[in-house]
């Protein structure tokens, strides 16, 4: 491209030196072919020292292959071996990493809100599992098997929760809209097995499969895509800052009556917690506490609402 620059200037003057071309633009090209000539020069002179710092460090690299060409293997292995305690000590000079983020405390109760929330056993048992969690979270799908033993163990006593909570919200977000838009249907539970069988197990969690599988859910279209583009978005977010709040960071987490439990744990820890609160509600019940509204007056309006600040130690 300066080839053709140069030669559209020369061009320029040698018709500016056979036709009429006023004296000012002829100067005003004269300089415009100075100023191409020197930046020409300039950038050789860049090209030039590049190529001599290349050329330096491979010199160097060529003189330092030499010297550990020349070495023997003992003296190969003792230079090893100091670079490894060079490391070693670089290591314990290391700030200490930062803490990691607290977690609700199993002791205490959380106020965890499931009204308007998708639910699977008596509005009414004494016992409520909240799940926090999203249909990209292979642990999430881990313990399906266990709540639907759970549900099948407790009867009327226990009631199962979802709640949406997304930590992979590329292939995640639009499960949960979709999740969403069908409760808003009364299907939820219909769709949320089609969204383990044939999105999650499939990988496919693309806007135009989601809406196959709302089909098959029985789902009325055209209200689906309304509420996966009007009001679930909004919902989802919220619903996440409300789990966020009471410590909420990684799926699945699990509140039973409030007590956090975290992860795919094997039936028993489940069953634990759960006989403990059964036992204190059956208590309570028996002293005077309303059956059907257990959970909102001593889980929701007793609980903590956000994780109480720690002493460091």
């Amino acid at each position: 491209m300066r080839i053709a620059a140069h030669a559209a200037l020369a061009t320029a003057l040698l018709t500016a030196s056979t036709a009429c071309v006023s004296s000012g633009k002829y100067r005003a090209l004269e300089r415009r072919v100075a100023e191409l000539e020197e930046r020409e020069t300039e950038r050789q002179l860049e090209v030039s020292g590049t190529l001599l710092r290349i050329e330096a460090q491979l010199a160097a690299l060529a003189a330092n292959f030499g010297r550990l060409s020349d070495l023997g293997v003992e003296d190969l292995y003792a230079k090893l071996t100091r670079l490894e305690a060079q490391v070693e000590r670089v290591g314990a000079a290391r700030p200490p990493s930062r803490p990691t983020r607290p977690q609700p405390d199993p002791a205490k109760t959380y106020a965890v809100a499931v009204d308007g929330s998708p639910s699977r056993g008596p509005a009414d048992a004494l016992v409520t599992i909240v799940r926090a969690g999203e249909y990209a979270c292979p642990y999430c799908e881990k313990t399906r098997p266990t709540i639907d033993q759970l549900l099948a163990e407790y009867g009327t006593d226990l009631r199962f929760v979802h709640k949406d909570y997304i930590v992979h919200p590329q292939t995640a977000t639009d499960a949960a809209h979709a999740g969403c838009a069908a409760h808003a249907q009364g299907r939820f539970w219909e769709l949320d097995a089609l969204l383990w069988e044939k999105a999650f197990k499939t990988r496919q969690f693309d806007a135009a499969h989601l809406e196959t599988l709302a089909v098959e859910a029985g789902l009325d279209l055209d209200r689906y895509r309304a509420d996966v583009a009007g009001a679930c978005p909004a919902r989802v977010v919220t619903e996440m800052a409300e789990l966020s709040a009471v410590g909420v960071a990684a799926t699945p987490a699990f509140f039973i009556n409030g007590r956090f439990l975290s992860g795919a744990q094997p039936v028993t820890a489940f069953r634990t917690i759960i006989d403990e609160e059964l036992a204190l509600a059956r208590k309570r019940v028996k002293a005077g506490a309303r059956k059907k509204r257990y959970y909102e007056e001593w889980v929701v309006k007793k609980g903590l609402t956000r994780l109480e600040p720690t002493t460091p130690p």
